[in-house]
């Protein structure tokens, strides 16, 4: 791929970019409550109840939280607080990248543009999105595109508001559930996984493996 040179990078943000601390908040408000191996699965279950409650009609991101966490509390028998959902909710813009994060997109960002599509809403993100250190072309979120990843329905609202097809873009992300299998599909060739240690690998959707952004520069031949 390092001969591959894309009209836009585009990016997922939260794991990939930004340090995704939802399992941190979890475990402020319930490691008290719970040994670990208990606090292992709440934390399990609480990010597939976040999937499952983002794959039907676009709804608030709030929303996809306090759901997903009265769920998570009502399958390990833990009390349910909406104030709980509300702070983890509330905490998502406080959070940074992770630490390989700015100097590989300000190299990259010296050649070609840089594109994020997050399960956003459009209040959090540009928060997250200053903290990155790099210009970014576009921010899309899900709220704009009213679909969340892993719907094809986000992917198309970006490539339509690109201007661009699945062939002019390279997808970088450290998730294949939320990003990498829809981009497969949606015959985008060029990927990134960033293993961040949160998915196992899956060679089947072809992909160049990074273990952080410092290594993207050398994908594009920078």
């Amino acid at each position: 791929m390092a001969s591959f040179r894309p009209k836009y990078i585009t990016f997922d943000c939260y794991g990939t970019l930004t340090f995704f601390q939802m399992a941190e908040a979890a475990r402020d408000l319930y490691g008290s409550l719970l040994d670990e191996a208990r606090m292992q699965a709440f934390i399990k279950n609480f990010a597939a109840y976040r999937l499952d409650e983002i794959m039907g009609d676009w709804k608030p991101y709030a929303d996809v939280v306090h759901n997903a966490l009265e769920r998570a509390c009502k399958r390990n028998g833990v009390a349910f607080s909406a104030d709980d959902a509300k702070m983890i909710y509330e905490r998502v813009p406080t959070w940074g990248p992770h630490a390989d994060v700015p100097a590989g997109l300000a190299k990259v960002a010296k050649e070609i543009p840089l594109v994020i599509l997050s399960n956003a809403m459009n209040a959090q993100i540009m928060s997250n999105v200053e903290k990155l250190g790099a210009p970014f072309h576009a921010v899309y979120t899900a709220e704009q595109a009213q679909a969340y990843k892993p719907r094809f329905k986000a992917f198309e609202y970006m490539l339509d508001m690109l201007g661009c097809g699945p062939e002019d873009v390279l997808h970088c992300s450290s998730s294949f559930r939320y990003d990498l299998m829809s981009a497969h599909d949606l015959g985008i060739k060029n990927k990134v996984w960033v293993n961040r240690g949160h998915e196992p690998a899956n060679p089947y959707y072809g992909y160049t493996e990074i273990a952080g952004i410092s290594g993207l520069p050398g994908v594009v031949g920078l």
